[in-house]
């Protein structure tokens, strides 16, 4: 027989659980880590199209597309990055003034998230920046983890229920630790890479709702977590000191 104070810090548990694993997933998901915001492009000095083109289509180069992304008021996501173009003029008589603006985003590919960073982020330098390397493939790698650790807990859970036990929260509690400092370490090693960057004149940053609900999602596991552990460390002194007394 589990206690109603167990019973509810369970429940409670499980709901901030699932919150941070939404929260997280959709911010693995989605582009909106970082904002750059450059000040108005003359056209008749750039030719925006080719720029557009070399983004989308052109080879993966790190300042290529870094330097696109600063003059088209681009962002970053973990798996995204995009900019923001004029949308084609739906009218031939005329040329809009302020025309409207559409996002193109291109995805990471598995091995582009691997490849190494180098000092000037150009391939052809020999000299290899390995700390933005790492924090790159850490960045990409530890929310994943996270939600690992978040579903193997799950099946710990379902495991424990059908077996009818309390003891496996304890390791339910575990995981939920190892994850909420994953998901904490994923957004300090974006930070930390996108602070290493090398930055442009006339460009500023700022940060994204995706890295926020990132944000959020520590705070919620570390709460389940904390619900965990007490629900099962209160439990199993209950239990001892209960067969204690009916031994006694």
């Amino acid at each position: 027989m589990v206690d109603n104070r167990y019973a509810t810090a369970l429940v409670i548990g499980s709901v901030l659980s699932m919150l941070a694993t939404v929260y997280l997933s959709v911010a693995v998901g989605t582009q909106h880590w970082y904002q750059y915001s450059s000040p108005a492009l003359k056209r008749e000095a750039i030719n925006v199209s080719k720029l557009i083109d070399e983004f989308i289509d052109g080879d993966f180069d790190e300042k290529t597309y870094s330097d696109t992304m600063f003059r088209l008021n681009g962002t970053l996501g973990l798996w995204w990055r995009c900019i923001q173009v004029p949308q084609p003029s739906q009218s031939h008589w005329f040329k809009e003034p302020d025309p409207k603006m559409e996002t193109r985003c291109v995805s990471f590919t598995l091995p582009q998230q691997f490849r190494p960073k180098y000092k000037n982020s150009t391939p052809n330098s020999e000299e290899e920046d390995l700390l933005r390397t790492y924090l790159w493939r850490s960045q990409f790698l530890l929310p994943l983890v996270s939600l690992a650790l978040v579903f193997l807990s799950g099946l710990v859970g379902v495991c424990a229920c059908l077996c009818r036990s309390f003891t496996p929260t304890l390791g339910v509690g575990v995981l939920h630790v190892l994850a909420g400092l994953c998901s904490l370490g994923t957004v300090c090693c974006f930070l930390a890479g996108v602070d290493l960057l090398p930055k442009q004149k006339g460009v500023e940053g700022s940060l994204g709702w995706s890295l926020y609900l990132a944000l959020i999602s520590v705070p919620l596991q570390m709460m389940a977590a904390a619900l965990f552990l007490w629900a099962a460390r209160s439990h199993s002194k209950n239990y001892t000191r209960v067969t204690a007394y009916r031994v006694a």
